[in-house]
């Protein structure tokens, strides 16, 4: 299992902290360290629309100017975004045997999926 994310993010935070309570082995992947790669963008994005992945209530998305917001119109333009900008990306992002498990966290829905 993977989680993808930055490590300062206070939701990334609390799902290590989660997970690591529960004592559940997992590879964490930082998103500014490692970056993300466009196929392993490709294979999110045919599991959840970009409107899921990108995280439009973030500070990185509401510091973007017009223009490039209203650019983000389709996967390309969207995994363009998430590449240059990997904060935009919603995070934490669950993945087990490259199936996306959750976007975000919920400790009721990590309990659920989990134990």
């Amino acid at each position: 299992m993977k989680l993808y994310g930055i490590p300062n993010c206070n939701t990334v935070k609390k799902a290590r902290d989660w997970l690591d309570s529960k004592h559940i082995t997992y590879e964490f992947h930082d998103f500014k360290k490692q970056g993300v790669s466009q196929q392993l963008l490709e294979n999110w994005l045919t599991q959840f629309p970009h409107e899921k992945l990108i995280n439009r209530a973030g500070l990185t998305w509401r510091g973007l100017d017009e223009n490039t917001k209203a650019c983000i119109i389709d996967n390309a333009s969207a995994i363009a975004l998430m590449q240059a900008k990997t904060s935009v990306i919603k995070r934490p992002v669950l993945v087990k045997d490259g199936k996306i498990l959750y976007l975000g966290f919920d400790e009721a829905i990590y309990k659920e999926l989990l134990t």
